[in-house]
């Protein structure tokens, strides 16, 4: 079952002061937290960029030779492997009307990811740097069971408008793995008002996975 990533970093930051992409958490910008996080589970990743497109997507580039000369990507490429991938791959997407909010952000990622033609997406906002890639791999396993169970154990294609997510003391939080036919109700939604709106609106059933990682919760606005 294939997973792809949509990890959502096209906001002006403005509360930050600076890019919340390239900021720096453990000597790793907030966009290579998220993209390793999530490859932790899929094999792609689209991270939609919008303000200052032009200059972060260079950066996140060199920061990624970086980080594969040095050799700090074994273990993701391990990680890739007992997940079924065959290697990793880092895509982009310029969102235009970034200045819409999340939920325009949200389509332009889930239009590019279901081009992939994955088994579930997993989206994730770029201000989470802290949730445990532990926390993905669950929610990439308890999406395949769940999807597995709809489909009755056949590999086909399904209707079934599902989303899964993460909650912490009961609190829900981030990434939020979606059904194909959610994501695609989400693109074509044109009356949601924001992302929660747009899965209450299409989700046919919304499951929640209780967790240990505080990190689904923290969102990084502010220095």
């Amino acid at each position: 079952m294939s997973l792809v990533g949509v990890l959502l970093a096209a906001g002006a930051s403005r509360r930050m002061g600076r890019p919340k992409a390239l900021v720096k958490r453990r000597h790793e910008s907030f966009v290579a937290h998220g993209v390793r996080h999530l490859w932790s589970a899929c094999g792609d990743v689209v991270v939609v960029l919008g303000s200052q497109a032009a200059n972060i997507r260079p950066a996140i580039e060199a920061e990624f030779e970086r980080l594969v000369v040095t050799g700090r990507m074994h273990d993701d490429l391990a990680s890739a492997h007992r997940h079924g991938a065959d290697g990793l791959a880092l895509r982009f997407v310029v969102n235009p009307r970034w200045r819409q909010g999340m939920l325009s952000s949200s389509r332009a990622g889930l239009r590019q990811a279901l081009r992939l033609r994955p088994d579930a997406v997993l989206l994730l906002p770029v201000d989470h740097p802290q949730v445990r890639p532990a926390t993905v791999i669950s929610l990439g396993e308890a999406m395949r069971g769940a999807l597995s169970a709809y489909r009755g154990g056949r590999r086909r294609a399904t209707p079934f408008a599902y989303a899964l997510v993460p909650r912490y003391r009961r609190r829900r939080g981030h990434p939020v793995a979606l059904s194909p036919a959610l994501a695609r109700a989400i693109v074509l939604d044109r009356g949601a008002t924001d992302l929660s709106d747009a899965i209450r609106r299409n989700a046919r059933l919304v499951g929640y996975l209780d967790g240990v990682d505080p990190g689904v919760l923290v969102n990084r606005n502010r220095p």
